[in-house]
């Protein structure tokens, strides 16, 4: 590859987008200066994709001791969980990716500046370091990663001990005896999920008319029917007027008037994009009305030289999206023209039962005019599903009715946010469903039921009794 004449990247943020973004460019020849003020690793890595999904998967191999005699397996005693334990878990394995980036960082000679980077102009970050002292990088082309933190709100009045963000909740040593959360979005559901399954009273309270509000509605309608059988009680339609705490615990009121009194609150209501003291406003890189970064499809903000990448960019707040966005940016800045393409962004929640969804939901799709065709089909009816014991859930593909084309996959089950890749590449690739129907799938797998869905599109489904007509 030619290089031009741009050589020095500087990335404020060492998340899964700046990282990313500085390893890239180090790789295609750029001197890159890694600034962080934190952690290395950003909050996908420290407080959320990874010690989320670590205490998760301790619940999820407690739920499937607690089965074992289903399998034939003898367990003598109970099944107890000392979260104390599994924290300690969770923190050895966060510290080890953490050590394996930074690693990774030096094995590349991307320059690792620790403190907090302030953009004095389009190519220049002052930096003052945790003692005090400041010094100044200089750059070519900049990057803005620094992500977002936990909103503040006057009637959810955070303490970090009664009432809690993520943050808290993941460094929980004792299991509480009742939880509320407050948000019933992606990260809501996950904790619900967990909580529950370590024996917490559960209580989801979402303003919106239904948990994930952003997912097809009848994927959401599912985990909710799942969480009713686990015992989470979920309040929609409601807003919290205020907290307060008390001798008996956590007393939370309701708009509807009614209370709910629990150990502690989890408040999981969005984010807030750390674009403060940050120096924009004084360069000219202008800010959304939600206070996100205004980028292009090539991720350059409105100064020119200055690109943004990851959840501060208010896009899809995803990790590997972020980690996209970076390889996109470096790309730009070192003249080999590349675009974001959201449109085909896989996601996985990590409930019980998992979620994995790619693309439109059907609501999305009808309300864009699109004529379109679905498939269904439910792990019950695969033999893979019965061997495992994981029978719940849903495969639905969403079709253009004139193209054929796949423009919407979303699963629920086991495996989900793993099987959902295969729908990705397909949706990549441009591929219809008759495409992915005609593919042979190896049996027996959790995969057929993509097959399956595929065929129902056009009513062909093996493994689905026909159809009543009428």
């Amino acid at each position: 590859m030619t290089m031009p004449d741009i050589k020095r990247i500087a990335i404020i943020g060492a998340g899964t987008g700046g990282y990313v973004a500085a390893i890239r460019a180090a790789q295609l020849g750029a001197q890159v200066t890694l600034v962080e003020s934190t952690a290395v690793g950003g909050l996908c890595l420290n407080w959320g994709c990874i010690p989320s999904k670590s205490l998760l998967a301790c619940a999820e191999l407690g739920q499937k001791i607690k089965k074992a005699s289903e399998f034939g397996i003898t367990i003598t005693g109970t099944v107890s969980y000392d979260l104390a334990r599994m924290v300690e878990r969770k923190n050895k394995i966060v510290a080890g990716l953490v050590k394996g980036v930074r690693t990774l960082l030096k094995t590349w000679n991307v320059e690792l500046v620790e403190g907090r980077g302030v953009l004095a102009d389009a190519k220049t970050v002052q930096v003052v370091k945790p003692d005090g002292t400041d010094s100044t990088v200089r750059a070519d082309a900049v990057i803005l990663g620094t992500g977002t933190t936990p909103p503040s709100l006057p009637n959810l009045p955070i303490d970090g001990t009664h009432v809690i963000t993520s943050h808290e909740a993941l460094d929980l040593t004792t299991i509480p005896e009742s939880l509320l959360i407050v948000g019933g979005g992606v990260e809501g559901c996950e904790f619900a999920s967990l909580f529950s399954a370590l024996g917490t009273k559960v209580t989801v309270v979402e303003m919106l008319p239904r948990i994930l509000p952003t997912e097809d509605e009848e994927v959401a309608a599912l985990l909710a029917a799942e969480f009713k059988k686990q015992g989470v009680t979920i309040q929609t339609g409601v807003r919290v007027e205020k907290i307060a705490v008390g001798a008996e615990g956590v007393t939370t009121t309701l708009a509807d008037g009614g209370t709910v009194i629990t150990s502690k609150v989890l408040v999981s209501i969005g984010r807030r994009f750390n674009t403060g003291g940050l120096g924009l406003e004084q360069v000219g890189v202008s800010l959304g009305r939600r206070g996100e970064i205004l980028v292009n499809e090539r991720m350059e903000t409105t100064l020119p030289g200055v690109y943004a990448i990851g959840d501060v960019t208010g896009k899809a707040m995803l990790a590997h999206v972020a980690s996209a966005q970076g390889k996109v940016a470096v790309r730009n800045i070192l003249g080999h023209p590349t675009t974001m393409r959201y449109d085909v962004i896989p996601a996985g929640i990590f409930t019980f039962p998992e979620i994995g969804r790619v693309g439109l939901t059907e609501q999305e799709a009808k309300q864009q005019g699109l004529e379109i065709k679905v498939g269904k089909f439910r792990p019950i009816g695969l033999g893979k599903a019965h061997v495992s014991g994981e029978t719940t859930g849903l495969m639905k593909i969403i079709t253009d009715a004139k193209t054929g084309r796949i423009v919407g996959v979303h699963l629920v089950g086991a495996h989900a946010a793993d099987l959902i890749h295969e729908a990705a590449v397909a949706m990549q690739m441009g591929a219809t469903a008759e495409t992915l129907a005609r593919t042979v799938h190896a049996h027996p797998t959790m995969p057929e039921g993509l097959m399956e869905a595929a065929e129902d599109v056009e009513g062909l489904a093996i493994h689905l009794a026909r159809r009543k007509v009428g």
